[in-house]
């Protein structure tokens, strides 16, 4: 972290480990407007839901990524080998699977798979968090997330931007 005290640090990783990433993204997600914002996200624009969601609980907690740290390509990489190409499966299986019982088993199968592949995505998320790399305190201030994932992920189309305000709009107050 840039702030320099141990003390912070300690109480930081005490208050991330109290509230699981996990926890926060299936709450969030299930909130009006959140799931088809974050899928549209994900299919126009290439964004990550799980980074995604990441971002939304690190700002819940005051906290923004200041600079990226190199565990973070390993977790990209690991969304791109294994869950993306489960999900891709499962997309693929969808026409298949609506006339065979059997595919459709195989497909709630991969389905599990691809759930759990995200599951080890927010872990791996968590754990870098709470080793504070990259990560800035920051105010929470809602209108400062939609505007800098926009920049983030130099998004510009104004779906794009409507879909993160309405995600900002369904976060807690911190």
């Amino acid at each position: 972290m840039s702030v320099d005290s141990t003390r912070l640090e300690r109480a930081l990783r005490s208050r991330l480990a109290a509230d699981p990433l996990w926890d926060f993204a299936l709450a969030l997600y299930t909130r009006p407007g959140v799931e088809t914002a974050c899928l549209a996200l994900q299919d126009e624009a290439g964004v990550d839901v799980c980074e995604l969601l990441w971002h939304c609980w690190l700002h819940h907690h005051g906290l923004a990524l200041e600079a990226e740290p190199d565990e973070l390509a390993a977790i990209r990489r690991w969304q791109r080998e294994v869950t993306s190409v489960l999900r891709a499966l499962r997309r693929q299986l969808k026409g298949e699977a609506e006339k065979s019982p059997g595919v459709a088993e195989v497909r709630q199968q991969v389905q599990r798979a691809e759930l759990a592949a995200e599951q080890e995505t927010l872990a791996r998320l968590q754990a870098l968090a709470e080793r504070g790399e990259g990560l800035v305190c920051q105010p929470t201030c809602r209108s400062k997330l939609a505007f800098s994932l926009a920049s983030r992920w130099q998004l510009q189309k104004k779906a794009q931007l409507l879909a993160l305000q309405t995600i900002e709009s369904q976060l807690d107050p911190p």
